[in-house]
C-alpha cells in the first residue's frame, strides 16, 4: 500500500483520506484500491460508528488523474475499454460498500470537488462543504460519460432536467450554489470546516447507531420501492430498532428527562 489514501479510527469515528495533495488528490489506481481496502475494513469494524470522507490539503478531489488518462491515450481503443470496464467495476465496489454500509458518511469537502470527487460527494449520505469549495462534472470536458454514481445521485439531487445542465454543459458552481441545488448541507468558513465535521460526526457517533443505519437503508432505497413495499420495510426496521439496547437506553432517557447515552447495541 502507498497510503495515497488514509485511515484513522478514533473514539468510534473513521476518517478517511485521499491522499494525493500534490495533485489535487486525483483518483487513480492506487487511490481505488486503497479506498476499497478501507471501506471493506470498515465496514466490518464493529466499532466504527460514522465515517468521514476528507482531501488531504487545499482539495477534496479534483477527479481522475490526468496524467493516467495522458499515459492511456497511446493505447488501443480495445485495450482502454478493457481497462476501464475493470477499474471502474472496483471503484464501484468501494461506493456500494460505502452506501450499503450501516454506517453514516460525511463528505468533507474543500477546494475541488470535480468528476469522481463530486460523485463521491453526491455518494456520502451528508456533506460539508468549506467556502472555497467549487464543484463541476467535468466528465464532457474530457469525452467521457460520468462514473462513480454521479448520474444516480446528481438527477436525485437537483432534479433531472438540471442535472442533464450540470452534466452536459461542466459549468463549475460554487460553494452557496451547491447549497442551493441541495449537493451539500451546509457550507462553513474553510477555517470551521474540519471542526463543524468533527462536530457532526460526534453527533452522529453518540446517537442510536443501528436505527441511523436502517434509516439510511430505508432513505436510499425508497426511489426503486412501491409505497407497499417502503411501508413494509418501515414496520420491519421499526420492530427490529424496539429490540435493541438503544431503544431501551431512550426511551428510559425520555422518561428520566435526561439525554440519551445510546450504545449502538
Amino acid at each position: 500500500m502507498a497510503d495515497v489514501v488514509t485511515l484513522q479510527v478514533e473514539n468510534g469515528v473513521a476518517r478517511v483520506t485521499f491522499n494525493r495533495p500534490e495533485v489535487l488528490n486525483a483518483f487513480n489506481d492506487d487511490v481505488a484500491l486503497e479506498y476499497i481496502a478501507h471501506m471493506n475494513a470498515i465496514e466490518a469494524d464493529d466499532s466504527v460508528r460514522c465515517v468521514i470522507l476528507a482531501g488531504a490539503g487545499d482539495h477534496f478531489c479534483a477527479g481522475g488523474d490526468i496524467k493516467m488518462f495522458k499515459d492511456m491515450i497511446t493505447w488501443s481503443a480495445e485495450k482502454r475499454f478493457r481497462h476501464y470496464r475493470t477499474f471502474l467495476n472496483q471503484v464501484h465496489v468501494g461506493l456500494l460498500t460505502m452506501m450499503r454500509m450501516p454506517k453514516p458518511v460525511v463528505a468533507q469537502v474543500q477546494g475541488a470537488a470535480a468528476g469522481i470527487g463530486l460523485s463521491f460527494a453526491l455518494a456520502a449520505d451528508l456533506a460539508i462543504a468549506a467556502d472555497d469549495a467549487k464543484f463541476t462534472m467535468a466528465y464532457n470536458q474530457l469525452g467521457v460519460s460520468p462514473d462513480g454514481s454521479s448520474s444516480f445521485f446528481l438527477p436525485r439531487t437537483v432534479g433531472l432536467r438540471k442535472a442533464k445542465e450540470l452534466a452536459f454543459l461542466g459549468d463549475r458552481f460554487d460553494a452557496q450554489t451547491a447549497l442551493d441545488f441541495g449537493v451539500v448541507n451546509r457550507v462553513v468558513p474553510r477555517s470551521d470546516l474540519e471542526a463543524t465535521v468533527d462536530e457532526w460526526a460526534g453527533r452522529l457517533t453518540n446517537g442510536a447507531t443501528q436505527a441511523i443505519g436502517r434509516t439510511k437503508l430505508l432513505m436510499n432505497q425508497s426511489f426503486s420501492s412501491s409505497a407497499v413495499a417502503q411501508l413494509d420495510a418501515e414496520t420491519e426496521h421499526f420492530a427490529a430498532s424496539t429490540a435493541t439496547a438503544d431503544f431501551v437506553e431512550g426511551v428510559t432517557a425520555f422518561l428520566e428527562k435526561r439525554a440519551p447515552k445510546f450504545s449502538g447495541k
